[in-house]
């Protein structure tokens, strides 16, 4: 959530108010709560104190609504998808003299400690993301994981699991990891408690892809590209089956596929079906081969992903992406 730093006593205790609540927005203008749409009926959600009664586990004036929708037990869990990061999320920051530096690579990230959430305070008010928070949707504030991204979360008390997309900093409480939605912790089973400990496991892009690929659902940088007619020409140099090799830019489609070499890659999408891979391919080769190393379709549980690289750094990987007119689909870059 957004912070505007200025050497203010008054913000400097709404900051410290805010670290002790596990989160880490700023109130602003709320937003109509059209999320609310009636009366939980009795018994469907815990009895928990209202909000501003200073008691059930949350921190002062936050809570829970007055006007919870139904169906909140049966919010379906976030949809991963492969997001740009934000312009302004991802900077370094300074909170109570504490650094921190956000995740900006694409390596595994797991954690485990106490994780709080966060209600009636913060509904409707922007978050880290500029987005506005709602307390009823699957999301969750972290200090340093990618804004936006997402993750999943396991209770290890119960074994209960759930994936949220992180939109938001905090909380900066020295004995919490990670602020859940109020939807979230209700799916977990401990918006009673207040807390939990519970497993913080980001969502590589890999991982992305194969969660939708289980779904029978493409990748969102895949979907422009399966409806692409593929020309005669190139049907016909995909004749042989290509699942056991990788193409390259230079057509050496009877290699043996071996280990990458290590270093930052632009990943050009995941394709169900290898000729849309091998179109996109050439495609990029034509237009923008003078740009990327090396442009490879590479077979990986049943998707065909498009990868150029190595590059020596990431900087550099951006460079090349940023350099391209228009790209048939636009790239992320992974590390490998």
């Amino acid at each position: 959530m957004q912070f505007n730093f200025v050497k203010s006593p008054g913000l400097l205790a709404l900051l410290c108010a805010l670290a002790l609540a596990g989160c880490s927005s700023v109130p602003l203008e709320p937003t109509p709560g059209s999320q609310a749409t009636g009366k939980a009926k009795a018994g469907t959600y815990p009895a928990l104190p209202p909000a501003g009664s200073g008691r059930g586990g949350y921190y002062k004036d936050d809570g829970p609504g007055d006007v919870m929708p139904d169906g909140l037990l049966d919010m379906p869990d976030a949809t991963p998808r492969i997001e740009p990061y934000s312009k302004g999320g991802n900077k370094p920051y300074v909170v109570f003299g504490k650094k921190y530096v956000p995740i900006t690579h694409e390596r595994a990230f797991k954690q485990r400690g106490r994780g709080s959430w966060y209600g009636k305070k913060f509904h409707g008010r922007k978050t880290s993301s500029g987005e506005r928070y709602d307390m009823y949707q699957m999301s969750a504030a972290h200090p340093t994981l990618p804004i936006p991204s997402y993750a999943r979360v396991t209770n290890l008390s119960n074994g209960r699991q759930v994936i949220v997309r992180v939109n938001d900093r905090g909380p900066f409480h020295s004995g919490r990891v990670i602020d859940l939605s109020y939807t979230a912790a209700l799916k977990l089973g401990y918006v009673g408690h207040g807390s939990a400990d519970l497993e913080v496991e980001r969502l590589l892009p890999a991982d992305i892809e194969q969660i939708l690929a289980n779904k029978g659902t493409a990748p969102s940088s895949a979907v422009a590209i399966e409806a692409v007619s593929v020309p005669a020409v190139e049907m016909n140099t995909l004749a042989a089956p290509v699942m056991p090799v990788v193409a390259t830019m230079e057509g050496d489609a009877g290699r043996t596929s071996v280990a990458p070499a290590s270093g930052f890659y632009l990943q050009f999408g995941a394709y169900s079906q290898a000729a849309n891979a091998e179109v996109v391919r050439a495609r990029l080769a034509q237009d923008a081969g003078h740009l990327l190393p090396q442009l490879k379709v590479e077979p990986s549980n049943n998707l065909y992903r498009l990868y150029s690289g190595p590059f020596a750094n990431r900087n550099e990987a951006a460079a090349a992406a940023a350099q391209m007119q228009e790209p048939v689909v636009k790239p992320f870059i992974v590390q490998r």
